[in-house]
């Protein structure tokens, strides 16, 4: 059961590990570190249900909001396993993350507690000198359980700014792109394939999407065999409807499906709020 609930939780930061920019299949050149980017909501909350093995595993909340003194974005999310999952292994982990206007990392925080283990992990994103510093620490023995330094673009992304920097494009079937991504351990030039448009029905709703592929695993930024899939609405939206993550038959497959009622009232609630 603990290898389930790191699916779950891997599910969960490749919701949000998605960017792309159309262009050829070369890794992309790195523009200027804080670029605007048009097309980025001001505020939103999306609801996820997680499934496991036919089960339903946990539950996932997503809030993302502008900082307009700032000029940049912040986003916030929790991941709490749910049902046998909870009571074999809980997992209950919270993430957070400042970016500036052009969605580039500028520090991210990580608050794990799955089982026994308490983790805080905080990376900090310097995109003038190129540089990520990468701390652990284990919060129940009050110990630094790892600390380093690697070389980073002069823009590159968390997992929650890919996915609001691949909503505010068009990436189109047939296409592949290639984008920086780090994570405070390693940067990579992760490959991204718009692979086709899909009809899928989640709770009695229907949705138009276009299905990507993003090759995160397999001695790319992880080790671990599996892959990544995830569908975007095909629509000025661009919502993440549904992620999935397969990994190998002894492990399993996680999907996360969007709540459309939960994710629709928090969208109406925000534009009553900024008209």
């Amino acid at each position: 059961m603990p290898a389930g609930a790191r699916v779950l939780w891997l599910a969960l930061a490749w919701l949000v590990a998605r960017t792309a920019v159309p262009g050829p299949c070369q890794p992309e050149p790195v523009g200027p570190a804080a670029a605007p980017v048009q097309g980025v909501p001001s505020h939103e909350e999306l609801f996820y249900r997680a499934e496991w093995r036919l089960v339903h595993a946990g539950n996932v909340r997503l809030v993302w909001s502008a900082r307009p003194q700032e000029g940049g974005w912040s986003a916030q999310m929790k991941l709490q396993s749910a049902g046998i999952v909870s009571r074999l292994y809980r997992v209950d982990n919270e993430y957070s993350v400042l970016l500036d206007a052009g969605l580039c990392a500028v520090e991210s925080a990580l608050r794990a507690h799955e089982g026994r283990k308490r983790r805080q992990i905080l990376v900090r994103f310097d995109g003038a000198s190129r540089k990520a510093s990468y701390l652990e620490r284990d919060l129940a023995r009050d110990t630094v359980v790892a600390t380093h330094e690697i070389d980073i673009p002069e823009c590159v992304h968390d997992v929650i700014g890919g996915l609001y920097r691949l909503r505010a494009m068009r990436v189109e079937p047939g296409q592949v792109v290639y984008l920086p991504i780090s994570d405070g351990k390693k940067s990579v030039s992760a490959r991204v394939e718009a692979q086709a448009r899909e009809t899928l029905r989640i709770e009695d709703r229907t949705y138009q999407t276009i299905r990507y592929e993003a090759f995160l695993f397999n001695n790319v930024l992880y080790r671990r065999s599996g892959r990544l899939f995830v569908w975007l609405t095909d629509d000025e939206a661009r919502l993440p409807v549904r992620v999935r993550v397969r990994l190998p038959f002894y492990i399993g497959t996680v999907t996360l499906d969007l709540q459309p009622a939960r994710a629709a009232n928090s969208r109406k609630a925000s534009s009553e709020e900024n008209p």
